[in-house]
């Protein structure tokens, strides 16, 4: 399978359980692997044929901004039914991080990884 990827996505959000993390706004970052056919496009050269991340860029970015969970496990499912709804994308391994959020730590967060569901 070949993959597309974004890697170190960065927006602000609100986002925690405390409540001081409900007055701020944190910056989370995101590296994403989709499983994309890459042969068209190989075979066309045309950028119409490929896996647009840029505009899955914009779309993650827009809708985290816009968020404000307490869970990073629920944001980062939200992130992942929103690519594979909205992409043709047949497979995903999204790893959120919380720069910061344990002590000592660089970042803590959670990977996934989710396929689209087959269609009836």
């Amino acid at each position: 399978m070949d993959k597309v990827f974004i890697e170190g996505l960065e927006a602000d959000t609100v986002i925690g359980i405390h409540d001081w993390e409900r007055r701020i706004r944190q910056t989370l970052s995101f590296d994403i692997e989709m499983g994309f056919d890459n042969r068209v496009p190989a075979a066309t050269d045309q950028v119409a044929d490929t896996l647009d991340y840029d505009a899955i860029s914009q779309r993650i970015t827009a809708f985290v901004r816009t968020s404000e969970f307490g869970l990073v496990e629920t944001l980062a499912e939200r992130c992942a039914a929103l690519v594979l709804a909205e992409f043709n994308v047949s497979w995903l391994r999204l790893k959120l991080s919380k720069p910061g959020a344990v002590r000592n730590a660089r970042a803590v967060g959670v990977v996934i990884e989710r396929t689209q569901e087959p269609t009836a």
